[in-house]
């Protein structure tokens, strides 16, 4: 049943308020140098839109154990430029091969294949330096906790290892859902569940909050992925951003190809709601923010 708090939370105006905030962080967290080319590479694709799921999660964690904005931005833009990375280097020939990514050119058609690999591995590194220099007001330990989480998030132990799985899976027709859920819960969520569990550590929370929140990203991180399969075979190139029905292409497994479409769409929601269960249990009706922002997840349409 949807309580009275959930149908008064003003999504749309949260979502545009987070998104302003985080754009012009994200221009101020990188200026021009030399060499230009690289920079202007990075600020290409950083700078390029999008939802900004991932810091507006850290920030709304933040929000949530008491934080204030100055304390997760710098984690907030970090976490951009990794998910920015890793869009450049999968749309890279060797990888997912793709020529459009929100609704522009990917970096590798405007600036070179070599270019493009260079601006990705800078905006990784980077992300590190800018969250250790920048953040301010935070214990040194959430802070070194937080670059650990986000080390590891990133590796091989995360997006990493789910790319190379998901690469050596691509034709295979025995594809299981256990690997599949593997793929998904590296590649997608790892970096979807540091964006909500960092923000809430640089504000000081606890053990049993940081799990419950875990669970949360774990939820909204599969569900997430769900909708993504759906919508590469129900949405146009022009919806989405980037190439429509890739995975059929590429001979991927997904989720519908496993369960069907409606089936699908119906483990995207029930994963939503026990997200949405989980902080509710925990947060009251402060974690509105989350909840709202997970059925945003599966309503979405690009």
């Amino acid at each position: 049943m949807t309580s009275s708090t959930e149908m008064t939370f003003d999504l749309k105006t949260y979502l545009r308020d987070r998104q302003q905030r985080v754009e012009a962080a994200l221009d101020a967290s990188l200026p021009t140098g030399y060499p230009e080319t690289v920079y202007a590479a990075m600020r290409y694709s950083l700078l390029a839109g999008g939802k900004r799921l991932r810091p507006i999660l850290c920030l709304a964690t933040g929000d949530l154990l008491g934080g204030t904005e100055p304390m997760a931005m710098p984690t907030a833009c970090a976490l951009e430029m990794i998910h920015t990375m890793s869009l450049i280097h999968d749309d890279l020939p060797a990888m997912d091969n793709d020529d459009y990514r929100r609704g522009q050119l990917t970096n590798h058609k405007v600036y070179g294949e070599d270019v493009a690999i260079l601006a990705g591995d800078a905006l990784l590194t980077y992300a590190f330096e800018y969250v250790a220099t920048q953040t301010r007001d935070v214990p040194a330990e959430r802070i070194l906790r937080v670059v650990a989480d986000l080390g590891k998030a990133v590796g091989a132990e995360g997006l990493v290892g789910g790319q190379i799985v998901d690469l050596a899976s691509e034709g295979a027709t025995d594809v299981s859902l256990e690997t599949l859920n593997y793929i998904h819960t590296h590649k997608t969520g790892a970096l979807l569940r540091v964006s909500v569990t960092s923000g809430a550590i640089l504000a000081g929370a606890d053990e049993a909050q940081v799990n419950t929140l875990a669970q949360y990203a774990n939820n909204i991180g599969l569900a997430f992925q769900i909708i993504d399969d759906i919508l590469d075979i129900t949405a146009t190139s022009e919806a989405l951003g980037k190439s429509a029905g890739k995975d059929l292409a590429a001979q991927k497994a997904t989720y519908p190809s496993i369960w069907g479409l409606e089936a699908s769409k119906q483990q995207a929601q029930t994963l939503v709601a026990t997200a949405k269960a989980g902080v509710l249990d925990s947060f009251g009706t402060a974690a509105q923010p989350l909840v709202a922002l997970a059925d945003f997840i599966v309503d979405r349409t690009h």
